[in-house]
């Protein structure tokens, strides 16, 4: 009889046993991959906690403004300090996961330069830094925005006085016109009252004659005596002189009537 010959692989002609050959092979290969993961400890699949705890992906790249973003985007910092001068501000933050410090520079609300550090005594003084360069980049803004407010006010008084301007030569024009119709009314006003007075002497004249007139027939009206048409001629009776010459009579004189 022939004995079978055992295969030394991991195949045997048994199932059992061929399980029972590869675990040995199966726990090399786990151990070989525990290690290469352990070489690439990013690879690892992290716990809340470490998640948590872990710097952001873009630290690699040493961006610490983008890693200043990133913690602030995730509300992952406490904002200590900060300190606003115009348009410029220096904040100092603490994230409490590392203990590590975050000093920024920020103009506009954007960052423009970013510290990190873990030792307090240099996170404060870089911010004091900060703080006395934001006074001086915000002079220059400070000034601007005074004298902007300054020249607004300026055109803002320039264009009501110019308003006002405008009103007063209106206000001068409507006067000289109205001097200019009052003084038209009192010529007009004399040149009538010169009328007037020539009418009103004529009138006197005229008035004068008419109470001459009326002082005659009053008075030849007052006269007690009797006028009569053609009172004042005398009619003598006519003595024809032929006639007597002619006779040769003698005519005695009329006797002249008795003096009354």
């Amino acid at each position: 009889m022939v004995k079978e010959r055992t295969r030394t692989g991991c195949t045997p002609s048994r199932p059992r046993l061929a399980a029972l050959a590869c675990l040995p092979l199966l726990a090399a290969t786990v151990l070989a991959m525990a290690d290469a993961s352990a070489a690439r400890p990013w690879k690892q699949p992290r716990t809340p906690e470490e998640a948590t705890a872990a710097p952001p992906a873009d630290q690699a790249a040493g961006s610490t403004v983008a890693e200043l973003r990133e913690l602030m985007d995730g509300g992952r910092l406490t904002e200590l300090r900060t300190t606003y001068n115009g348009n410029y501000g220096a904040s100092l933050l603490f994230y409490t996961q590392s203990l590590h410090y975050y000093v920024a520079l920020f103009r506009d609300r954007e960052f423009w330069r970013v510290i990190k550090t873990d030792s307090v005594d240099d996170a404060e003084r870089y911010y004091r830094t900060f703080v006395a360069q934001t006074e001086d980049l915000a002079q220059v803004y400070i000034d601007t925005v005074r004298l902007d407010a300054g020249k607004r006010f300026t055109e803002r008084m320039v264009a009501l006085n110019e308003q006002r301007l405008r009103n007063l030569q209106q206000e001068v024009e409507m006067q000289r016109q109205q001097s200019l119709q009052v003084s038209t009314a009192l010529q007009q006003a004399r040149q009538q009252a010169v009328s007037l007075s020539s009418d009103l002497r004529a009138s006197h004249s005229e008035l004068d004659a008419i109470n001459q007139r009326i002082e005659a027939l009053q008075a030849v009206q007052a006269n007690p005596e009797l006028s009569l048409p053609g009172s004042s001629e005398s009619v003598a009776p006519a003595i024809p002189s032929a006639s007597v010459a002619d006779h040769g009579a003698s005519v005695p004189a009329l006797a002249s009537p008795p003096a009354p």
